[in-house]
């Protein structure tokens, strides 16, 4: 039997904060409609439908002109949802995939045309089962040539065991929801001084969303920030910033996206990093043709 999900918040506040040209959400999901996009059979959490159209509303309502869509586990290696939403985008999204671990290099090719920039891997208990290193290896192997980049969901007690084997990976690794650490825990508990040490390795990089998931304050989830910030501040070249909407399995306080938006001032009070976290980074990983001299391609013609 699956968990339900809440819904997403009904109502999204329009944000008080004013995102740079070619803002960046890094990290969202569309799940179904399920009439159309049916959730995989295995999956531990059935989502509401959280459709393309009400994604792209909500990001015009926050200022965001791009997106990357994650693959989430409801909907397994289908990635027919992801790959509409971006077909629909108009070259605004982008994707991460979940594959199989026999997954055909004919497939690749179509994920990599239809958009799909990376592969996203689970090590989260309320997800089911880990994801298999062996098969991790594997595909890792596969995707390298295609330039793509691996995307790690892990709770974070798993960091320890986990470190050495993602470290032999031959790719990039980004890094979900600040590793999942627990806000209450403060900045100097080992799980996230681990993130630290990690990430001193230039081929990762970390999502500083997740402010909802990680704290334990709740709204406006305040005591999420230093962790963000910090992470920020330090590798300000390989952050990235997303929404996470719908948010599935948020069991109690559902964010309003609006709010989330309004933590980035906090999270990133510099703005040459703000502009790194939202526009710079998400286009060189997932943009590249778009840049230009280090900077994306339009920025760098109005400079």
């Amino acid at each position: 039997m699956t968990a339900q999900n809440l819904p997403f918040h009904p109502a999204p506040s329009k944000p008080r904060t004013a995102l740079p040209a070619g803002a960046c959400d890094a990290h969202c999901h569309v799940f179904g409609p399920a009439a159309r996009f049916a959730f995989a059979p295995e999956r531990t959490y059935t989502p509401v439908d959280a459709p393309k159209e009400t994604l792209f509303a909500l990001h015009r309502l926050l200022g965001i002109e791009r997106s990357v869509l994650v693959q989430a586990s409801c909907h397994g290696t289908d990635n027919a949802a992801m790959l509409d939403a971006i077909a629909a985008s108009d070259g605004r999204y982008r994707g991460v995939a979940m594959v199989k671990e026999d997954v055909t290099q004919d497939e690749l090719k179509r994920l990599h045309e239809g958009g799909v920039r990376g592969v996203r891997f689970n090590f989260v208990t309320h997800l089911g089962k880990d994801a298999d290193m062996d098969a991790v290896r594997r595909i890792a192997d596969r995707i390298a040539p295609l330039g793509w980049h691996a995307v790690v969901h892990f709770d974070a007690n798993r960091l320890e065991t986990l470190a050495p084997q993602l470290k032999a990976l031959p790719l990039t690794l980004v890094i979900d929801h600040m590793g999942r650490v627990d806000a209450s825990q403060g900045t100097d508990q080992p799980a996230f001084q681990m993130l630290l040490e990690l990430m001193e390795d230039a081929r990762f990089w970390v999502k500083v969303c997740g402010a909802e998931r990680i704290s334990r304050a709740g709204p406006p989830f305040a005591d999420a920030v230093p962790f963000a910030k910090m992470l920020v501040e330090r590798f300000s070249d390989r952050v990235l910033w997303g929404t996470d909407w719908p948010h599935p399995n948020i069991k109690k306080n559902m964010p309003d996206d609006g709010a989330l938006v309004d933590l980035l001032p906090e999270i990133a009070p510099d703005a040459a990093n703000l502009k790194r976290l939202l526009v710079d980074n998400p286009t060189r990983l997932y943009w590249p043709e778009q840049m230009v001299e280090g900077q994306p391609k339009e920025l760098a013609r109005q400079g």
